[in-house]
């Protein structure tokens, strides 16, 4: 168990800072920045990966049933469609701030979708990691609420407002999308048995089913990121921007996060086989949360909280150890069953 922890920690750092690089392109609007990302995350960085990687590829999902398909990609469709609106909100109220409503939101609800394909775990356990939730919720609360006061002390220097967007539906679009983005969690759960098994039965490393499991919900998540993000290049004639003396250096840059995205995710599927028949419901919980404490860190050393007001630091701080204690319990929760 405390292999999958240490995996689901590392993967929640890696996801926390996948964004971090956004903040240094040049010349890129909104919409060349992040359809470049969802392109390079959702198609070049898998595809490449699982051709690569995976012994067996075309007869692992060739061979796949339909049902499974049909249940990862619908799923693996809403999560591509919450990863999008995620962007949005870092857009509108921040680094730190949109991950502590996305992803908190995501843990509340998709760490409960995977008892809907793998059952409730004993009574005990089920307590405790309910409890772990709720503590997370608080948090959650005690961030979004940090937010808001953020933005009004933010508002009193009319330079440093100038050009932001609406805290209130910055927050509004974290949780619509943390809501969509569980889909990930479902998919992950539904197609990891037979990828696992069939990946074993052609020589793969145990690890490699992770690998296998992300390309299917990558390349659907992927669909309608790329629709929306043709619809908004044109509406908006962005396509322009890409031909910035920038593209160059914006390019390795979103590279980067791309590849950060995607390994984050992988390694989040391993480290939930890892740790057993609570493993997606107790990984994603931590790799979330490690995610939040992650991005929230780097929200601060970038001062995106340079003018907030103590009452909203504080706020942001209790918010913060109320997640730690609840993934504690979460933990806890998982070790009994």
């Amino acid at each position: 168990m405390i292999e999958g922890i240490v995996l689901a920690i590392f993967a929640g750092v890696m996801l926390g800072l996948y964004a971090l690089p956004e903040k240094f392109t040049a010349d890129f609007k909104y919409e060349n920045t992040w359809s470049l990302f969802f392109i390079l995350t959702m198609f070049v960085v898998p595809i490449v990966a699982s051709i690569g990687l995976i012994d067996g590829f075309v007869d692992i999902f060739s061979n796949m049933p339909k049902d499974i398909w049909i249940k990862m990609a619908l799923s693996s469709f809403l999560w591509g469609t919450g990863v999008m609106m995620w962007g949005k909100a870092i857009n509108h109220i921040g680094l730190s701030l949109g991950f502590s409503i996305f992803i908190g939101t995501v843990i509340l609800v998709g760490s409960l979708l995977p008892f809907l394909v793998d059952g409730l775990p004993p009574a005990n356990a089920l307590a405790l990691i309910s409890a772990g939730l709720a503590v997370v919720l608080l948090g959650i609360v005690a961030n979004g609420r940090a937010g808001i006061l953020r933005e009004r002390d933010e508002k009193e220097n009319e330079e440093a407002s100038r050009g932001k967007g609406s805290m209130t539906t910055g927050i509004l679009i974290a949780v619509v999308g943390g809501l969509l983005a569980t889909g990930f969690s479902y998919a992950n759960a539904v197609g990891r048995p037979y990828l696992h098994e069939a990946s074993q039965n052609a020589g793969n490393a145990e690890w490699i089913t992770a690998v296998a499991v992300m390309f299917p919900i990558f390349i659907s998540g992927g669909v309608v990121m790329t629709a929306y993000f043709i619809w908004q290049l044109t509406q908006k004639k962005a396509w322009g921007g890409f031909k910035s003396p920038a593209f160059g250096k914006n390019f390795v840059l979103i590279l980067i996060m791309a590849i950060f995205h995607y390994a984050a995710s992988a390694l989040f599927a391993y480290a939930a086989y890892k740790l057993g028949a609570s493993g997606n419901t107790v990984g994603y919980a931590i790799f979330n949360t490690a995610s939040v404490l992650t991005a929230i860190v780097s929200g601060i050393v970038t001062k995106e909280w340079v003018m907030a007001s103590p009452k909203a630091k504080k706020l942001l701080y209790g918010g913060l150890a109320c997640m730690v204690i609840g993934i504690v319990i979460i933990a806890v929760g998982n070790s009994v069953v």
